[in-house]
């Protein structure tokens, strides 16, 4: 018991001297637009200091999101707990005009939990999975993406009843998302063998060639093995970012499994270089 009450109170200490240490994070709004904010756990509860601050969620069914408003004053701060105890503390300040509406939250912004976690020096219980931060805020943005009536340009093509079409291109911390669209309207299933994203470069000279780079995508959000007769489906490719010169192109290739029926879709270093 003793040895129980010695590492809860060394645990507490540090985890109010982490509090102290935290710089914490600005988040900006107004009183024309909507500011939300994504968390990883639903809210439980959301705070501001000031009443010129609103932060508006549901209260009767727990989301993952709520609305930030402002009224100009002086700054103040946000509290937000997760259904899981989590503890999210922000400064907020009126700003005129917003470059950012949406902020994406992930679980290491937590400044801790609001009950006090006792490890045990012979067994750990975790009542949660260890996921991967980064994956689960490319599930989340993915997510919002997917739901999102947004398109970047005209990047189409279609054969023989199959249409590939890339609807969006998003920019976001160091990646690049691209929203894929996969529109089968023929009468037979479409087995997706690949689909891979390369660079293509032209070679000057007399002798013109052309040499492709391949792309490893670092996370793939629902795509496809099949596409049923007369379905369409819609997945995401999270690729690290990049910028093409007048020269260069992004190649989308679509290979069928057992089948001929595959397309390349060409899109340029314009859309790649002023993606959403």
């Amino acid at each position: 018991m003793k040895k129980y009450i010695i590492i809860s109170a060394l645990i507490i200490s540090a985890f109010a001297k982490a509090q102290t240490d935290t710089v914490l994070d600005t988040i900006y709004a107004n009183d024309t637009k909507n500011v939300a904010l994504f968390f990883p756990e639903p809210i439980r509860q959301g705070i501001t200091g000031s009443d010129n601050f609103v932060f508006s969620y549901n209260r009767e069914k727990e989301q993952y999101f709520g609305l930030l408003q402002a009224k100009p004053g002086k700054e103040s701060n946000l509290l937000v707990v997760n259904r899981n105890g989590a503890i999210f503390s922000y400064i907020v300040r009126y700003k005129k005009h917003l470059s950012k509406l949406n902020y994406f939250i992930p679980v290491t912004n937590s400044i801790g939990n609001e009950k006090p976690i006792v490890t045990d020096s012979i067994q750990v219980v975790t009542s949660e999975k260890n996921i991967d931060n980064r994956t689960y805020y490319y599930q989340k943005f993915c997510s919002y993406l997917l739901n999102r009536n947004q398109r970047v340009g005209r990047i189409k093509k279609r054969t023989q009843g199959i249409v590939l079409n890339v609807e969006n291109i998003v920019f976001d911390k160091e990646e690049l998302y691209f929203v894929i669209q996969i529109e089968n309207n023929s009468s037979m299933d479409y087995d997706l063998n690949f689909l891979n994203l390369s660079i293509e470069t032209r070679q000057k000279g007399k002798k013109k060639s052309l040499q492709s780079l391949y792309q490893e995508p670092i996370y793939k959000h629902y795509l496809p093995s099949k596409i049923a007769e007369g379905k369409m489906v819609r997945f995401i490719y999270v690729m690290p970012k990049f910028s093409l010169s007048n020269d260069r192109r992004a190649i989308l290739e679509l290979n069928e499994k057992d089948g001929e029926r595959n397309i390349k879709l060409n899109i340029s270093h314009r859309y790649i270089n002023n993606p959403n």
